[in-house]
């Protein structure tokens, strides 16, 4: 298949649905026979970026180096999907401007509901002094200015989210045209 790469960067709080998202659009292109790759920022972590703590320099290394990877992967021709909560704005733009095919998708839900949702049980230890510079709670979250998706996942389901992505892809040319929504 000829297809055109771009990076869809995925940001939000954590338990926002970055991942569950990413995995289903993923699911949606594999079936059409799409070349991606999905760079999970857990997995990253565990990888790529064992070394780095989570000081701010090193959240923006995390962010430079996923950036980078996504880069090499896009202009070859790959679909690339990055959930990461990537939480500062200046290095979200530094990534940006390097990929010059790039999709912001801001996974944007109330701190609250992400709380609600945390099965790793993180914003519970966060709360508790556990865990420190966490996201949300005694780190900040800046959200995107200007998306170019916003899925708001404490008001539509799965399939409205992932609708919106492989829209915005398809209007954009990145799809040859909109995939039909079937059961993931």
């Amino acid at each position: 298949m000829n297809q055109r790469g771009v990076t869809v960067w995925f940001t939000g709080l954590s338990g926002a649905g970055k991942t569950t998202i990413s995995q289903a659009v993923a699911e949606k292109l594999r079936l059409q026979g799409y070349r991606l790759e999905i760079l999970d920022g857990d997995v990253v972590r565990e990888n790529l970026t064992k070394g780095l703590g989570f000081s701010k320099a090193d959240r923006d290394e995390n962010i430079r180096r996923i950036g980078f990877v996504s880069h090499l992967l896009t202009r070859n021709g790959v679909i690339v999907l990055v959930s990461a909560i990537s939480p500062y704005s200046k290095i979200r733009e530094e990534v940006k401007q390097k990929i010059e095919d790039f999709v912001e998708v801001y996974v944007n839900a109330p701190l609250a509901v992400c709380e609600e949702r945390d099965v790793k049980g993180l914003y519970k230890r966060a709360r508790a002094g556990e865990i420190k510079n966490f996201t949300g709670i005694d780190d900040p979250y800046e959200a995107p200015f200007k998306p170019n998706v916003e899925c708001r996942t404490d008001l539509e389901d799965l399939e409205e989210s992932i609708a919106k992505v492989l829209k915005k892809l398809e209007e954009l040319g990145y799809l040859n045209k909109v995939i039909e929504m079937q059961a993931v």
